[in-house]
């Protein structure tokens, strides 16, 4: 987790620094001004304008400061590798071959596999790392796309000694990413686990108001949301807390910290390149005959069924058939459905994957060979 990205922040200082000055010198120019409603409401604005200024100077200024002495405190897990002269972490732990290195998805860095990583690394060797600009790795040049996020991700393994093939297992908006990888470097793989994953081209499918939703970016939460993170608003209204229930990720206070931390300049910036990701991704027609693994959330859900939406069920069906049609990828594949999970199934239902992630590995390592059914559609575990 590194320090406090310094960019944005010193940015609504100045401009907070500039609008308290303004401000004060319009109060005190009005010193001699005659009195009145106008002379009242302009003062009146004035004021507020530099309170509100105060407190972005100070609460700024406090949010920066407190995530600084956090990161200070608790260093990387794992190690720090140079790639392209940039830092960036990975984090192994367990040990046996071949190695699974975690990919998390949009928005989210290594610590989303904090439930997962220990479980599975009771059966092998388990990585998780932090893509360019998130977590404790340092940002990199040039555009955030799949491309340039595979091939860091091999320098990486390479750096730290991960030379034999691995099982590439990632979650969301990470499916790009892999396709990518294994397009790149098929000989660097084992097998291949998609949780819940990006289809390319996902938004060209199903009914158009449908389609225009799934390819707006939203701009406004964003915003709205960098403003209030850059703010310290999550800190000063306690959500820098650790989270308990469905929600937590096993990581106690490094979850709590990096949901004061979103890095969300990086966010932004790797998704505008998926259009460009999924030219990439879309030109990885099969693996062969790689094992594969595919979990998917639950089509089902009683809050899908409920919200009488008739898009939301359309997007559920239209996202359960493309999750099935991930299974043509490769002739040694098989899906299973996580009930009672919705997208962040690592996180909702991880008793599925600790299940069956070991079923590839067994399979991996008999060349072929398992007890799940080639092609099969299974239920994940039921609450």
């Amino acid at each position: 987790m590194l320090a406090a990205r310094l960019l944005v922040p010193l940015s609504f200082i100045f401009i907070a620094l500039v609008l308290l000055v303004f401000s004060v010198r319009r109060l005190r120019g009005d010193g001699n001004s005659v009195s009145g409603k106008p002379f009242l409401l302009r003062r009146a604005v004035l004021s507020s304008l530099a309170v509100l200024s105060i407190f972005v100077i100070v609460s700024t200024s406090f949010n920066s400061v407190a995530h600084d002495i956090f990161a200070a405190k608790h260093p990387a897990p794992g190690k720090i590798y140079l790639v392209h002269s940039r830092r960036m972490h990975l984090w192994c732990v367990g040990q046996g071959e071949p190695t699974i290195v975690l990919e998390a998805g949009l928005g989210n860095d290594s610590l989303i596999w904090g439930r997962m990583q220990p479980e599975l690394a009771k059966t092998t060797r388990v990585c998780s790392y932090d893509r360019a600009g998130m977590g404790w790795s340092e940002v990199q040049p040039g555009p955030r796309d799949s491309a340039h996020i595979a091939e860091e991700l091999h320098e990486l393994l390479i750096q730290a000694g991960i030379d034999g093939p691995i099982i590439l297992m990632g979650h969301s908006a990470a499916g790009l990413h892999m396709r990518a990888y294994a397009a790149r470097y098929p000989a660097s793989l084992a097998g291949v686990v998609m949780v819940d994953t990006t289809v390319p081209g996902q938004s060209h499918y199903g009914p158009p108001d449908l389609r225009a939703k799934m390819e707006a970016i939203p701009w406004r939460f964003l915003l709205l949301r960098t403003l209030s993170v850059e703010l310290g608003l999550p800190r000063l209204l306690g959500h820098c807390a650790h989270r308990q229930g469905s929600e937590d990720w096993g990581m106690g206070d490094l979850q709590a910290e990096d949901q004061c931390d979103p890095a969300i300049l990086t966010q932004v910036s790797e998704l505008l390149q998926v259009p460009r990701d999924d030219e990439e991704a879309a030109r990885l027609n099969t693996l062969g005959d790689l094992p594969l693994l595919i979990v998917s959330r639950d089509p089902n859900l009683p809050s899908v069924r409920s919200s009488r939406s008739q898009l939301a069920i359309e997007g559920s069906e239209m996202w359960d058939q493309l999750q099935e049609s991930e299974k043509k990828l490769s002739t040694n594949s098989w899906r299973v459905i996580a009930k009672g999970s919705d997208h962040d199934v690592q996180v909702q239902r991880p008793e599925v994957l600790i299940r069956e992630v070991p079923l590839l590995v067994e399979r991996v390592r008999s060349r072929g060979a398992g007890t799940t059914p080639i092609g099969a559609s299974l239920s994940g575990l039921g609450k």
